[in-house]
């Protein structure tokens, strides 16, 4: 039996990531009715989560790519066990990845620039107060300031690091870069979501490439959002002692 051209047409229009962008966006939720403080729920670690977003600040705003890490590590907890790991997150802005980090065991360092603290702090505190096995720490972290000095690499060993939508069009992207190397050890994992916009984030890429191994995890072009997993490389020394 043929199959309906138009159907087929309608099929091949369907992009091939749908079902799991679609996935990916059922778990935001509204409040059936207005309260007196407005905020976006989410659903992950089946719990919900109530995520108060700062319209004067833009670092406070929850984009999708955080929904999209989170999505990862609530359906990847069996591979991506963070019971008991070390957990960073740079560029934390609302603190989903951060709760949801909590929620799922870790012990989390949340960071963000001065004037986002604050809402962080609050979205942090009231949904993982006496439910997380470990309380999450919410500190600043300018990119590429006092790294040594405030995450000393003797004392701060992370098993991950997590970052969602922290490349964009701005001016720190070296200083980015810096701050991924500084924080990572060779056995890091970066677990990182990024929405892709204008050329800085695909140039961004490309350097990142010379000095971390990435490996391409969710491809959501519908959602114009990758999730990537990387490590550092070895240098030369390492490798021939290694070797």
């Amino acid at each position: 039996m043929e199959q309906d051209p138009a159907k087929e047409t309608e099929a091949k229009d369907v992009a091939p990531d749908a079902e799991l962008a679609t996935a990916i966006m059922k778990r935001h939720f509204r409040p059936s009715l207005i309260k007196t403080e407005a905020w976006e729920g989410y659903t992950f670690a089946d719990l919900e989560i109530k995520i108060k977003e700062s319209t004067d600040c833009y670092g406070a705003v929850l984009w999708p790519s955080a929904m999209v890490l989170c999505h990862f590590l609530d359906t990847h907890r069996e591979k991506y066990n963070l019971m008991d790991k070390n957990v960073i997150e740079i560029g934390a802005g609302t603190g989903l990845v951060t709760i949801v980090c909590s929620l799922l065991g870790a012990k989390v360092t949340s960071t963000d620039l001065p004037d986002v603290l604050g809402n962080l702090r609050y979205n942090v505190s009231r949904n993982t107060r006496g439910c997380c096995r470990y309380e999450p720490q919410v500190t600043e972290l300018s990119w590429g300031q006092q790294l040594e000095e405030r995450f000393p690499r003797a004392s701060c060993h992370y098993d991950y690091i997590m970052a969602a939508d922290v490349v964009y069009a701005h001016p720190y992207l070296d200083e980015l870069m810096e701050t991924f190397e500084h924080l990572c050890s060779q056995d890091t994992v970066i677990l990182w979501a990024m929405r892709f916009r204008l050329d800085p984030e695909n140039s961004f890429v490309d350097r990142f490439q010379t000095r971390f191994h990435l490996e391409e995890l969710y491809d959501l072009p519908s959602l114009r959002i990758k999730l990537y997993r990387a490590q550092k490389k070895l240098s030369q020394s390492q490798s021939g002692a290694a070797a």
